[in-house]
């Protein structure tokens, strides 16, 4: 039993099985934003997982009675193992059910049957696949346990469909699908900064696709290690998409936000223009979205700002005509803007480094990069958020980060002060059916009850 345990870790799942194990499991969290909840289980009473017997004196082992269903296991298994996967970088749904204990011909077999219902070569990295294996009571009974023989995988292709594989009483594999019903509600949060945006959206309910999203909506204006302070305050209405089961499967569609900054308010709407573009708006049509980002970079931490500074290398003081932003090592670079590659390549004390050339006024550079993503070169077209390299620390550099500079008329600019070249602006009945999205949106904000109350604060 001990080595069933310690060959599938600990967050698989034993459970007694009457009928087809798969059918067997609540479906309850498949596709949800956070870690795929673990299956609907039935007691088996205390398990010592260094000692078989005493394993064993909690399972009945009496053979359940034979199942109607055709794509059950009859009376051979009284107890299945469920084992969730995630699929790594590089593999193969062939590979991961060969990695997870399927024997080679098993998991093909088990993929032709899916091949009905699902394109194997569009299974992609992060994805979850649940895998069920029988374990009969002389499996059980053994000192060297094995989680027993494969019967199956589930795993979802998108949010409202989970597919399920699974070995038939004929010991052939069949596939099916299973459609999930989705609802979508608006929620309503807010709360009073104490340490940080993060803390205090998580005290207020906010989901972590929603966190995510609210920062990235309000980065190209707010400088989150910087400009908050202790007593802002925020509010936010959001969409939550909830399968039959409660489970919250996407909650990253924000309508509307507000950021109080030392008492200053900016308010944004999500609005679709009629070129089929959806993009946040101020309150009087301006673009949130501006020409360029001031932090290039997800998760870098400010290590050295703009201006004259004792340089680390050279040991004398110099202007540093940039920022950098201290990050691990092969973490992505985006394009700051849309625009052309004017440089990609070695450039002295800069290291790696490549330029964009964004319109007549404004250019970004970016140094002592790791390396550059494939096809970044000379007089490429990229757009804004497109990665275009990696942190390194080629050049004169004492360790990882990104150096960035915004360059106005060819000349450098502090990221972090330059005013931004704003996004595009609504006009004539563009703008007319701006606002009145935007009255609507106010009325169904101020409609909604609070998930936390106005007082609500993080950090405490």
């Amino acid at each position: 039993m001990k080595g069933l345990f310690t060959a599938f870790g600990l967050g698989s799942t034993v459970f007694i099985a009457s009928a087809f194990m798969l059918n067997a499991t609540d479906s309850k969290g498949y596709g949800t934003e956070d870690d795929i909840g673990t299956a609907r289980t039935l007691a088996l009473g205390p398990i010592s997982l260094g000692n078989p017997a005493a394993a064993r004196r909690g399972i009945n082992t009496k053979a359940p009675e034979t199942p109607k269903d055709p794509l059950t296991f009859g009376q051979t298994p009284p107890v299945a193992v469920h084992q969730s996967v995630k699929a790594r970088r590089g593999d193969t749904l062939a590979g991961l059910l060969l990695r997870s204990g399927a024997s080679g011909s098993d998991a093909a077999a088990a993929i032709t049957a899916a091949k009905s219902h699902f394109n194997p070569r569009r299974f992609r990295q992060g994805q979850i696949v649940k895998i069920a294996y029988r374990a009969d009571s002389d499996t059980l009974a053994s000192e060297q346990a094995s989680p027993g023989a494969f019967q199956g995988f589930s795993l979802q292709p998108n949010a409202t469909t989970e597919l399920r594989v699974a070995r038939a009483v004929d010991g052939n594999f069949r596939a099916w699908k299973l459609e999930r019903t989705l609802t979508t509600k608006p929620v309503r949060a807010q709360g009073i900064i104490t340490s940080s945006l993060y803390m205090a959206g998580q005290k207020a309910g906010l989901t972590n696709a929603a966190l995510a999203e609210l920062i990235r909506a309000y980065s190209w204006d707010v400088d989150f290690q910087r400009d908050i302070r202790k007593g802002d305050y925020f509010e936010v209405m959001y969409d939550q998409v909830i399968d039959d089961n409660g489970k919250i499967t996407k909650s990253d569609t924000i309508h509307y936000a507000a950021l109080t900054l030392s008492g200053k308010v900016t308010r944004i709407y999500r609005f679709k223009s009629n070129q089929g573009h959806t993009n946040y708006y101020s309150e009087n049509g301006h673009s949130a979205q501006k020409t360029l980002m001031r932090t290039p970079i997800d998760g870098g931490r400010l290590s050295s700002g703009f201006g004259r500074r004792k340089h680390p290398v050279l040991g004398y003081t110099k202007m540093h005509k940039g920022v950098d932003f201290a990050a691990p090592r092969g973490t992505p670079i985006y394009a700051a803007g849309d625009g052309t590659i004017s440089y990609a390549g070695r450039k002295g004390g800069y290291g790696n480094y490549i330029r964009i050339r964004h319109n007549a006024t404004y250019s970004t550079a970016y140094a002592h990069m790791k390396g550059f993503r494939r096809g970044m070169s000379k007089g490429k077209r990229v757009d804004q958020g497109q990665v275009i390299g990696y942190v390194g620390s080629t050049g004169r550099s004492t360790g990882p980060h990104l150096h960035y500079e915004i360059l106005k008329n060819n000349r450098q600019a502090n990221p972090l002060r330059v005013k931004m070249p704003s996004g595009n602006k609504l006009k004539g009945k563009q703008l007319a059916r701006f606002l009145a999205a935007k009255d609507r949106i106010d009325d169904q904000f101020a409609a909604l009850p609070l998930t936390q109350s106005k007082t609500a604060s993080a950090g405490q």
